[in-house]
């Protein structure tokens, strides 16, 4: 297999619920493990996710895992998961559904480059940007 890259999410105790979100939004297969599966059965952390992933017909891969108790969590505002490309109907479909109950913080809409392009937060705190790139360069 090739390299590949990521996004990995941290979630304070909901990614078995972002997760199925995102499967809802992209589609693809869902795979989930909690800590309990793994040798923690006995751990008031045996029903967070130690990692979910999904694998989306589109070649998307998101990665996820509840934080452990007493470890800290922090949303963070450094990233932001991008979607790109030439395909409008399919990146504002993306946008509808992924904005949905979240915050916009850049509408979508045309830049000054020449793309379409918005920024929000979805309804679990996940910055995303999407990016419509003009059919004119």
């Amino acid at each position: 297999m090739a390299s590949r890259l990521n996004p990995y999410l941290s979630f304070a105790d909901d990614t078995w619920q972002a997760m199925e979100f995102y499967e809802c939004v992209f589609g693809g297969t869902l795979t989930v493990s909690t800590f309990g599966e793994y040798g923690a059965a006995d751990s008031p952390d045996a029903v967070k996710i130690m990692h979910a992933q999904l694998e989306t017909s589109g070649g998307f891969t998101l990665m996820a895992s509840d934080t452990l108790a007493g470890m800290p969590h922090d949303h963070g505002s450094a990233v932001a998961i991008s979607l790109s490309g030439t395909d409008a109907d399919e990146l504002r479909g993306y946008w509808e559904q992924l904005s949905d109950g979240g915050s916009v913080h850049v509408p979508l809409e045309k830049q000054m480059w020449g793309d379409e392009f918005g920024g929000y937060s979805d309804r679990f705190g996940i910055r995303w940007m999407v990016n419509i790139t003009s059919s004119g360069g």
